[in-house]
């Protein structure tokens, strides 16, 4: 059976440029999960669609997120009512996390603090730039030892989107071909 690609964008969704954008349109098996509100996420709203998504295929999963849809994830998994549809997770690839946590974090961005530190249901890989805005090296560290993933610094790439200059990321998507295996 076919693994999915589940692409969960984070706060605006992902543009043109993005490489989850890239993904979407290049890989066959690719599908992004699409949120009621992109602008003003609420967190019981987006683990609801990521949830029902994940319950409604019909094969395994990987996740690809990026940015607060790495949040999304935790979130989802920390759940107890998803530990039956987190059987259907091969693997999440993290990319970006944002500090959630931040004095500074946007405000209209609901329920997402303090960011879930459960050990994720199924192997994992954060993905985190040495100089992203978003969030300091040290805390997405610590986030994937408390989610017992592996953690792989990629240099100074911002943010790990479109403004990154990484267009369809082939590195990520070796590490996304690995977890579908």
């Amino acid at each position: 059976m076919t693994t999915t690609v589940f692409i969960l964008p984070g706060l605006f969704n992902s543009g043109e440029g993005h490489w989850q954008t890239l993904w979407e349109n290049s890989l066959p098996n690719a599908r992004r999960i699409v949120q009621a509100d992109w602008n003003a996420p609420d967190r019981a709203d987006w683990v609801a669609t990521l949830d029902a998504a994940i319950a409604a295929s019909e094969g395994p999963v990987v996740l690809a997120a990026h940015s607060l849809g790495c949040a999304l994830t935790a979130w989802w998994a920390s759940e107890p009512g998803h530990a039956q549809h987190a059987l259907k997770v091969r693997g999440a690839l993290l990319v970006a996390p944002p500090d959630v946590e931040r004095e500074d974090f946007p405000a209209f961005v609901t329920g997402f603090s303090p960011m879930p530190r459960a050990r994720l249901p199924f192997p994992t890989l954060v993905v985190a730039s040495s100089d992203d805005p978003w969030c300091a090296l040290p805390r997405a560290r610590a986030w994937a030892d408390a989610w017992d993933a592996r953690f792989h610094e990629i240099g100074a790439r911002g943010h790990i989107n479109g403004d990154s200059g990484l267009g369809n990321w082939e590195q990520g998507r070796q590490w996304l071909a690995d977890m579908m295996r």
